[in-house]
């Protein structure tokens, strides 16, 4: 299985490290910026060949130039956002897949947060790559896609295996749930894994990763009957404090 180290940077962001220890394979998702990934990479003795992206955002681009210029690292990025997605080298979407050392990940179109947003699925190691379409216990904004985009992308993300790790893009998760107990206040799962994530938090701890079987059972975007109620819950969570 992959190593999935995760490295905070920014205010809330995580850039993922992953490696693959038989052939040496070393990727980065999502980076926001170099230094923290050059820090990590020397203190591992690891050398970076692959940066994978989920979206152009600059919060997820930002280092992509001056990771390449530093070890040629090839970089995969969604084809509906080539254009806007820094030193990309292959362009991928739905049904791609992207062979990184001795797995392959399996490529989603997950448009609605951005227009081409994807993502990446390691079926080998258990792990999924959601960008800022699925968070724990959230969704992202709808600035270039539609209810329905999400709706249908959260359909998808929900077909994974439960036991599938789910790897978000910031650490929004104590906010998110909070939302959540506002749609679902008796759902006991959801106040169980709130207990988690306060405590998580009050010790400086990551609440990530998450799993696809903990979203299905407390992820009010995930659990939305329709798209409608999709939409009015993430205008909702849009003014929520």
């Amino acid at each position: 299985m992959l190593s999935i180290d995760l490295i905070p940077c920014l205010s809330d962001n995580y850039i993922f490290l992953i490696h693959d220890e038989a052939t040496g394979a070393t990727g980065v998702v999502d980076p926001a910026e170099a230094g923290p990934v050059l820090k990590a990479l020397e203190a591992r003795g690891w050398r970076l060949t692959h940066i994978l992206n989920t979206h152009h955002h600059l919060d997820h681009t930002g280092g992509n130039l001056a990771l390449k210029e530093a070890s040629g690292a090839t970089i995969v990025g969604p084809k509906a956002e080539a254009a806007r997605i820094p030193g990309i080298d292959r362009a991928v979407g739905e049904g791609d897949r992207v062979a990184f050392g001795a797995e392959t990940a399996e490529v989603f179109d997950v448009p609605a947060h951005t227009a081409g947003h994807i993502a990446y699925w390691f079926a080998g190691s258990g792990a999924a790559f959601t960008g800022d379409t699925l968070f724990a216990m959230g969704c992202g904004r709808l600035f270039e896609g539609s209810a329905a985009d999400m709706f249908a992308a959260m359909r998808k993300l929900e077909r994974l295996p439960g036991e599938t790790r789910v790897y978000c893009a910031h650490e929004y998760t104590e906010s998110n749930g909070r939302f959540a107990l506002s749609v679902e206040p008796d759902n006991g799962d959801l106040v169980r894994r709130m207990g988690e994530v306060r405590d998580l938090r009050a010790r400086g701890l990551p609440t990530i990763p998450s799993t696809i079987a903990l979203e299905r059972a407390t992820n009010p975007f995930m659990r939305a009957a329709s798209a409608a109620e999709l939409g009015a819950r993430r205008a909702a969570k849009d003014s929520f404090r």
